[in-house]
């Protein structure tokens, strides 16, 4: 990890942070799916923009454009929905801690659906872990009485399940897909579902909005979801995916903080203690930290053979 890469994935971080924070400000005059809708039409529009200045090719397969359809909704519509309405009830920083749920049921699916994905006894672990992270984080009262938070807080695990799923389907049906291209492609298809049901449910958004509205809408269309894929996948190429996937380590404590500063947010003791179990089982997953940490056992050494007399 060089310097450059680190505030790469500070500045991703800062980037998918700020969405949960961006979703609330932009709730304050829309309807979930309008969020959303502009929210995947705008970062869209962005990148095909990228895509045309780059000179990348654009796919003609309708195969692959089926697949990048799949991909909008499990990666993009759903999931966005589900953390969008979820955060009408919830604050921004739990809405980041429940989602950070991803990586632990990323890994669960994988196995399911490759062969060389094995649940090894440190995977394993590592799932045990996290999942006892996020029962920590939701509490037991939400296992018996299911009021809206409660509901909230599933919504937020289904929204991890989606995306854990659409990663399995972008490894099964994307490869050899110029990363920006896919990105561009997938939020095509996710526009095509969530325009128009934004305007069946909501109508067409008023155009009058508090500065605090379009500052959400611009920063998840912009930073959330353009500029951020693109960086996602620069780190990916330069630090690797491993390197890349410890940037949900950090998106948490970002919406924490602002969060905190911009709606003035507090969290239960048991989010934080929750967080903290939920990270453990992260870097277990992860695997680097614990080879480090590793001290091969000493050997005892060799007695002298005795002199002949």
């Amino acid at each position: 990890m060089t310097p450059r890469a680190w505030a790469e994935m500070a500045l991703l971080a800062l980037n998918w942070g700020g969405s949960f924070v961006a979703n609330r400000a932009a709730l304050d005059g829309l309807g979930v799916m309008s969020v959303v809708a502009i929210r995947v039409l705008g970062g869209g529009l962005l990148l095909w923009l990228w895509v045309w200045l780059r000179g990348l090719p654009v796919p003609r397969d309708a195969r692959l454009w089926g697949a990048f359809l799949v991909m909008g909704a499990i990666n993009n519509a759903i999931p966005f929905s589900l953390i969008t309405w979820g955060q009408l009830t919830i604050p921004s920083g739990l809405a980041a801690i429940l989602n950070a749920a991803t990586a632990i049921l990323g890994v669960l699916v994988a196995a399911a659906a490759f062969r060389d994905e094995t649940l090894t006894a440190r995977k394993a672990t590592g799932v045990a872990v996290g999942f006892a992270g996020v029962v920590t984080v939701i509490g037991p009262a939400a296992l018996t009485h299911f009021d809206p938070t409660s509901l909230a807080q599933i919504a937020l695990i289904g929204a991890a399940l989606s995306y854990a799923l659409a990663a399995a389907w972008a490894r099964a049906t994307l490869g050899g897909v110029r990363a920006e291209v896919a990105a561009a492609g997938m939020l095509t298809g996710s526009s095509l579902i969530m325009v128009p049901l934004a305007l069946w449910h909501d109508g067409w958004p008023a155009l009058a909005q508090p500065w605090r509205v379009w500052a959400g809408l611009a920063h998840l269309a912009l930073m959330s979801t353009a500029i951020a894929y693109l960086l996602y996948y620069r780190l990916i190429r330069g630090a690797g995916a491993g390197n890349a996937s410890l940037t949900t380590l950090l998106v948490a404590p970002v919406a924490i903080v602002l969060g905190a500063m911009v709606f003035g947010e507090t969290l239960p003791l048991r989010a934080y203690l929750g967080f903290a179990v939920l990270a453990a089982g992260l870097l277990i997953l992860d695997g680097r930290l614990l080879a480090r940490l590793h001290i091969p056992p000493r050997t005892k050494p060799r007695e002298p053979l005795p002199k002949r007399p």
